[in-house]
């Protein structure tokens, strides 16, 4: 999450947001991720159910529109899209094997997030382990796809929402 976050940074994380809300563009969430992890992950969520994605050279676009992102580390390096009921990285559709990506019969559209599900990418996108790799962040229930399917749950656990270590960087995250 560099420059956002830096590894030894230590976060207030809000436990209850997400019991009474769903995530919002923008927010730094904490989550369960769709693959074999120890500890949970924490990614900027970039698309939300219902949105349409695409990043190429170096933009991303939501619902068609280019978005202002002043919290990456670098332009983005790999073309993004949400096309035909998977995820497309430079091109190629992610594995349903290896990423949670949901069978066709839960999508709503071929080319928007399906209901449940979230798109969610590191600040420093290119060096990220984020759903350009492992598909979509599912909010909550029985993984439905990848190498956790039917056999872990998910979970988004909390919105960050400050630094609270170490001290010279104590500040609430935007």
């Amino acid at each position: 999450m560099i420059p956002t976050l830096r590894v030894e940074d230590t976060l207030l994380v809000d436990v209850v947001a997400y019991r009474f809300a769903r995530p919002r563009l923008g927010e730094l969430v904490v989550f369960t991720p769709p693959r074999p992890s120890a500890q949970p992950f924490i990614k900027r969520v970039i698309g939300v159910p219902g949105d349409t994605i695409r990043i190429a050279d170096g933009v991303l676009y939501r619902d068609g529109a280019p978005v202002h992102e002043p919290y990456i580390n670098e332009p983005t390096a790999y073309d993004l899209s949400i096309a035909h009921y998977d995820i497309y990285v430079n091109g190629n559709a992610l594995d349903p094997a290896i990423a949670d990506i949901p069978p066709k019969r839960m999508w709503q559209a071929p080319n928007r997030v399906p209901a449940g599900f979230y798109l969610v990418l590191g600040d420093n996108r290119n060096y990220s382990d984020d759903s350009h790799l492992w598909g979509f962040a599912q909010f909550d229930g029985s993984f439905v796809a990848g190498p956790l399917a039917r056999r872990a749950q998910a979970r988004f656990i909390g919105r960050a929402i400050m630094v609270i270590w170490p001290p010279a960087e104590l500040r609430i995250l935007p």
